[in-house]
């Protein structure tokens, strides 16, 4: 973790154009950085999770280093989880995770959208809730709610929300 951590950091700190992301992605970037929110900008933390997605995402194919992280990350699925390629990203109890969540979500399906044949992007999501209070609380994630995290809190620039509007987002409850 500390390796990817620095790997990010130095990643971070390269002009945009040394990113090695897509257009949309480097424009979404730049906005939760330093776009001037009315309200709520997102936490340093947030912005630093959804990054490291990202950068597993979109950078670390095109680097050995960056490979050999993969390359462990998918070992360790292969053993814990055959079949199923899952990644966690630790947040602590307060930090935001609705609002990473909601960053992910615009960021793969903003690029889903405009680079329909890619296999790296979806604009299809599953959430899986504890229970009931919580899956009500996720609402926010749904593009067309009315606190809608990508318009209220500004996630998205203006002309990228109606890509964003293209997300299937299915929210249920552990339970169900």
């Amino acid at each position: 973790i500390n390796e990817l951590r620095q790997h990010v950091d130095t990643w971070r700190d390269l002009h945009p154009n040394l990113w090695q992301v897509t257009p949309e992605t480097a424009r979404l970037l730049t906005h939760w950085r330093h776009h001037a929110f009315n309200d709520v900008r997102p936490f340093f933390c947030q912005v630093e999770a959804a990054e490291t997605a990202i950068w597993l995402t979109e950078v670390a194919p095109l680097s050995k280093a960056g490979k050999r992280i993969l390359d462990l990350l998918e070992s360790v699925n292969r053993e814990a989880n055959p079949g199923l390629i899952r990644l966690a990203l630790k947040l602590a109890t307060g930090a935001g995770k609705t609002t990473v969540m909601a960053m992910l979500i615009a960021w793969q399906t903003i690029n889903a959208v405009r680079r329909s044949n890619s296999k790296v992007f979806s604009r299809g999501f599953l959430i899986v809730a504890p229970g009931l209070t919580i899956k009500d609380r996720l609402r926010v994630l749904q593009p067309n709610d009315p606190d809608s995290y990508y318009k209220e809190r500004e996630l998205v620039p203006v002309d990228m929300l109606e890509d964003v509007n293209r997300a299937k987002i299915v929210i249920t409850n552990y339970h169900a």
